[in-house]
């Protein structure tokens, strides 16, 4: 009975993640579309998604905190919470949006997704958290996928002038969200999981809005209705619940299942950016794709469950 329940809560864990993945993936799009038709700024476009998102994640705050079974954070889990949300949904957000502005939906996320080698890295370095067999393997056909793809898409691309410094900072994003990603699994066992994104995103949030009040302008927050309904569709689509559905996979699987099966957004963004934004799909992404996927399945597919090491 024990060992049912148990093959259940991995099967749970796995579709929230990829749901959560694949919702985080319209980011991209929805950010492109943006630029493309309202002409504003990254910081801009930024402090509109935590505008919207804010309420959500404060009535979570409320609720988690007031709860019976709560248990109150001491300075450090405090510092550790904070310091995540910076680095997760602060930096990497900033970092993805202004990259986005040079390079193409599919190539962000391609670069993106080197986050995963870097979270499992910082597991085994830091954690001594050992890599198992089905993780490994599923990192290889992953990373195999996602590199095939990456230098295809840089052949018909490296003509844009900023097309480098865009890349860096998606490489930049990637590094940061990895932090997040490593961190994260080893502190939501102590916070819990929608407390912890309640709180992380509340102080990624107000890094947001400091950065804005020092360098944004207040005046572009009023251009129009179209820019703030696509703030309203970040929020809502591609930060909040997206947010609390990875917050519930590492609850359930640990970071290195989280981070390798997050590898189908770059599969995700390709067929929306070739069927929304118009981006061409070349045979390097297509053989990459499938790479990715059979990852992807590789961790979906577990005979027996695999207790996470404490």
């Amino acid at each position: 009975m024990n060992e049912v329940a148990r093959h259940k809560i991995s099967i749970a864990g796995f579709l929230i993640t990829l749901s959560g993945a694949i919702l985080f993936s319209t980011k991209a799009i929805i950010v492109k579309l943006a630029f493309g038709s309202t002409h504003t700024d990254a910081l801009t476009l930024l402090t509109l998604r935590m505008i919207f998102s804010l309420p959500f994640y404060v009535v979570a705050a409320f609720i988690v905190s007031g709860h019976k079974d709560n248990k109150k954070m001491n300075v450090k889990e405090w510092l550790l919470v904070i310091t995540l949300g910076i680095f997760g949904y602060y930096l990497s957000s900033l970092f993805d949006f202004i990259g986005l502005q040079y390079v193409s939906a599919g190539l962000e996320r391609l670069i993106l997704f080197l986050y995963p080698t870097f979270a499992v890295l910082i597991n085994a370095y830091f954690f001594r958290q050992k890599i198992s067999g089905i993780q490994g393997l599923a990192l290889v056909f992953t990373y195999a996928g996602i590199a095939i793809a990456y230098f295809g898409e840089l052949t018909t691309d490296s003509r844009n002038p900023n097309f480098y410094f865009g890349s860096f900072m998606i490489f930049l994003c990637s590094i940061t969200y990895s932090i997040y990603i490593a961190g994260s699994g080893k502190v939501i066992p102590i916070t819990g999981a929608n407390k912890f994104t309640a709180y992380a995103m509340l102080a990624a949030t107000a890094g947001i809005f400091i950065h804005f009040t020092i360098k944004g302008n207040i005046k572009t927050l009023e251009t129009g209705s179209t820019l703030w309904l696509y703030g309203i569709m970040l929020a809502v689509f591609s930060t909040v619940l997206p947010s609390f559905m990875l917050s519930q996979g590492l609850k359930k699987m640990g970071s290195n299942n989280v981070a390798i099966i997050s590898g189908i957004g770059p599969v995700s963004t390709i067929v929306q950016a070739h069927f929304i934004l118009g981006e061409k799909i070349f045979a390097a992404q297509i053989a990459g794709t499938l790479l990715v996927i059979i990852g992807v399945l590789l961790i979906g597919w577990r005979r027996k469950p695999v207790a996470e090491s404490a």
